[in-house]
């Protein structure tokens, strides 16, 4: 009798289809931790949850389409004692585009297009109007039928008229639907290069949805964590050098330029540039070897290209120890209504900075927020005093002009990485000139520009050939120089002046130097020579180079002056 009446009971259920899993509880998650590297960008995200007792899974949407899966990682603490089991990736198509700035590029496109096309239709009508002028024209001047009167000289002028105001008309219509065309054209181009640029980070009408299972044994809070990286994103290194003429100081501004187009806008999220280069891969490559064959003409073979493997692990370490940093309360005095209030100038935010064994990352002491369009977005991250020893380079046989450089001592904890640097000079702008890589406690040239302070001179005193040898089979070139070094600043400086002797490439061909005396001057390898001149205020130096070069009438010898 059970069983008769669970039969129908059954067969209602399977008639019914498939028992159906619960949708997965969507995560409302908002960025708060993002870490730059130069070619992506590993974003945190963070939601708190009220988790039920048993397994629930937790649906992060929305999220980047370019999101590397290989790189999710996921960690959380509260009152649940929860157990992650697992994490996926998936990607969903969509109609329309989930990213709301593309959406609205995208919604501009279609406007633009539509009034484009209404332009079409004008310039059709325009040509109808014009067409049918021209034919009103024709029947004016064509002979006419039987029994049709011409029509008097009255009509016929003011016809001629009415057609001719009516072309001015449509002209004036074509030129201005031509104007409007060509503005119409420029914000379409402009609106689709950047729709073109959104699209590229966001894969376009398309994303991923990462979820999430936990498992609690009863229920609770939980605040969770999860980490993915994205590429369309980086930094570069950009520096602004101050530096004072009377100081021996150079105040040297070092910041990131972050660029992003990832798909989602970064909003004030805690922001770390990392030195880092994951894509390189954790080791170095291994060599193959080096094998030598007869040349065997083969058909082109496809080309496969495999990216390295991201380092999870250095990157959760990294993305949870910043999700626990705390940023420095800033106290502001309070100034008394009656004393004048004094003026401050203003600083830059500093960053700290967190050495590893392969790399340093940079942690920005404000929240920043960089949108998703590729603009460039300028975090400070830090200012120093950098002590310089300042001094002129001078190469009168090239240049007639003293360059002022400065040797400055990176005495900050911070590496400088290789990048552009703005050099001021007493307040004016001087030159932007490259920096190379410099780490913390290393030396750098600061290249400050042409300095008409200190006057160069360089002129050929002598040049004399004669004979040699007993039948006069050799000849001999005396080349004398003489370079003058004037001080003109009103403090003392230092200059270093380089100059040369050529180099003989042959045997029969003798180069010897004549001044300066080699033994307080020694040509270098090159064949350069360098003197360090520290000058007085108004003191002048004359420096000669005299050298002769000795060879056989036999030869013609080249790069001689």
């Amino acid at each position: 009798m059970f069983m008769k009446k669970l039969l129908p009971l059954l067969l209602g259920l399977l008639a019914a289809g498939p028992i159906l899993q619960a949708d997965p509880t969507p995560a409302a998650s908002t960025i708060t931790a993002v870490t730059v590297y130069t070619d992506r960008a590993v974003v945190t995200r963070t939601a708190s949850l009220d988790l039920p007792a048993g397994v629930t899974e937790l649906a992060f949407a929305n999220l980047p389409a370019g999101l590397d899966d290989r790189s999710l990682q996921v960690s959380g603490q509260g009152t649940a004692q929860a157990t992650i089991l697992d994490v996926s990736a998936k990607r969903t198509y969509v109609v329309t585009t989930p990213n709301p700035r593309a959406k609205q590029l995208e919604d501009e496109l279609k406007a633009l297009l539509h009034q484009n096309r209404g332009l079409d239709e004008r310039g059709n009508l325009l040509n109808a109007q014009a067409a049918m002028l021209d034919q009103m024209q024709v029947a004016l001047f064509a002979p006419p039928a039987k029994d049709v009167p011409r029509p008097d000289v009255k009509d016929l002028g003011n016809s001629m008229a009415y057609l001719t105001e009516q072309k001015a008309k449509l002209a004036t219509a074509g030129t201005d639907l031509d104007a409007e065309r060509e503005t119409l054209k420029e914000k379409i181009a402009a609106a689709q290069a950047q729709l073109n640029e959104l699209r590229d980070g966001t894969g376009g009408k398309n994303y991923q949805t990462v979820t999430v299972r936990v498992s609690a044994p009863q229920a609770g809070r939980i605040d969770l964590a999860l980490a993915y990286a994205v590429p369309g994103a980086g930094w570069t290194p950009g520096y602004d050098a101050r530096v004072q003429s009377a100081e021996r100081t150079v105040s040297l501004g070092y910041f990131g330029i972050v660029r992003q187009n990832t798909g989602e806008d970064w909003n004030n999220v805690a922001l770390t540039l990392s030195t880092a280069r994951p894509g390189l891969g954790g080791a170095a490559p291994q060599i193959e070897p080096w094998s030598l064959d007869v040349f065997v003409a083969r058909a082109p073979a496809n080309l496969i290209v495999t990216g390295g493997l991201f380092n999870e692990r250095a990157a959760k370490s990294k993305d949870e120890g910043y999700l626990k940093a705390n940023l420095a309360a800033v106290n502001m005095q309070s100034l008394t209504s009656n004393a004048p209030a004094p003026v401050y100038d203003a600083t830059a935010a500093q960053a700290t900075v967190e050495a590893a064994a392969t790399s340093a990352s940079f942690k920005i002491a404000a929240p920043a927020s960089v949108p998703s369009d590729n603009s460039p977005q300028k975090v400070p991250i830090t200012t120093a005093k950098l002590a310089a020893a300042p001094e002129y380079l001078t190469v009168p046989k090239l240049q007639a002009t003293a360059y002022l450089t400065a040797k400055v001592f990176n005495n900050s904890d911070f590496p400088l990485l290789a990048g552009a640097m703005n050099v001021f000079l007493d307040g004016t702008f001087v030159a932007t000139s490259p920096l190379r890589t410099v780490m913390a406690g290393e030396k750098f040239d600061l290249a400050l520009g042409a300095d008409e302070g200190i006057s160069v001179k360089h002129k050929r005193v002598k040049k004399f050939t004669e004979d040699t040898g007993l039948t006069n089979s050799g000849k001999r070139i005396t080349y004398e120089y003489l370079i003058t070094i004037q001080n003109n600043k009103k403090t003392a400086e230092r200059v270093i002046v380089a100059d040369q002797v050529p180099l003989s490439r042959n045997e029969k061909i003798v180069v010897k130097l004549l001044s300066p005396d080699a033994r307080e001057i020694k040509p270098t390898d090159e064949g350069t020579l360098k003197w360090t001149l520290d000058l007085k205020p108004a003191e002048k130096r004359e420096l000669t180079v005299k050298f002769t070069v000795d060879y056989p009438n036999d030869i013609a010898v080249t790069g001689l002056e």
